[in-house]
């Protein structure tokens, strides 16, 4: 690719804070941190907190006038401003406050670039809008969805907002989809980045309108500009009214996702 897209612009403020973030979650792993309660069983951690500082201090370093919208702070900066940043520091947070190294780091722009960074593997992945790259050790490749591994990611995080219409857990057990796939179980966005890359065929998740989420929006955006299908659990498009999300490497893996939830294996949505 042009490198020098990377090294400018907002490409580059999406990978810097992705890093950067990436970077605090990494150096705080394994500490016994103190945990801030956001009810309903939610929580964040120090290195919650700590990962957006640094990754705001990117942010407003190099755009000073955009605003912010963070997991932990909420929305800074002028209302009237044009260009908003959506802010994951760490998805997974009780993946990591257990131990367990599967989290996220996201960071995007609205309508616009997109950063995921993988605080263990070292991994960042991005967009530019139009196309998807891995960054590993140094060298950047471009990012060719492909359903060969089968696997497809399911989140069972409640809330399950579609239910009884649609419920994922009922995915796992639906013949039509085990017959041709191979479930995992995961509650992070980082699967979204393996769509993209050709390591999951598909990632399957309830909610709302998940394109404008803290969680989402980046690994949307990868996905999307790496050529994936993305709808929400109906088959509909992302936007307002969407439930859930549906990301498949293809056309062919989509259709037959969205046959087994519509045969049953979800509850019947948009049955």
């Amino acid at each position: 690719m042009n490198t020098s897209c990377v090294h400018s612009g907002d490409v580059y403020v999406a990978v810097a804070g992705a890093r950067a973030g990436a970077d605090v979650v990494h150096a705080m792993y394994g500490r016994r941190l103190a945990r801030i309660d956001k009810g309903d069983g939610d929580f964040a951690t120090a290195a919650d907190v700590a990962a957006e500082k640094a990754i705001l201090a990117v942010i407003r370093t190099a755009r000073p006038d955009d605003a912010v919208l963070g997991e932990e702070g909420g929305h800074q900066g002028g209302a009237d401003a044009t260009r908003q940043w959506l802010v994951d520091p760490l998805c997974g947070t009780l993946n990591y406050a257990t131990g367990t190294m599967t989290v996220a780091v996201n960071v995007a722009l609205r309508d616009g670039a997109a950063a995921v960074a993988d605080p263990f593997s070292g991994e960042v992945f991005f967009t530019d809008g139009e196309s998807s790259w891995i960054r590993d050790a140094g060298a950047d490749t471009r990012l060719t969805p492909t359903s060969a591994t089968r696997l497809v990611d399911v989140n069972l995080d409640p809330p399950f907002p579609s239910a009884p219409g649609f419920r994922a857990v009922d995915l796992l057990a639906h013949p039509g989809f085990t017959a041709r796939f191979r479930p995992r179980v995961l509650s992070t966005s980082l699967p979204l980045t393996w769509v993209a890359t050709g390591r999951r065929a598909a990632y399957v998740t309830d909610g709302g309108d998940l394109s404008e989420s803290v969680h989402f929006a980046a690994g949307i955006a990868l996905c999307r500009a790496a050529g994936c299908v993305l709808t929400d659990v109906t088959g509909a498009p992302l936007g307002p009214t969407a439930r859930g999300l549906v990301a498949a490497a293809d056309a062919e893996t989509h259709a037959l996702l969205m046959g087994a939830i519509r045969e049953g294996g979800g509850g019947g949505a948009g049955g």
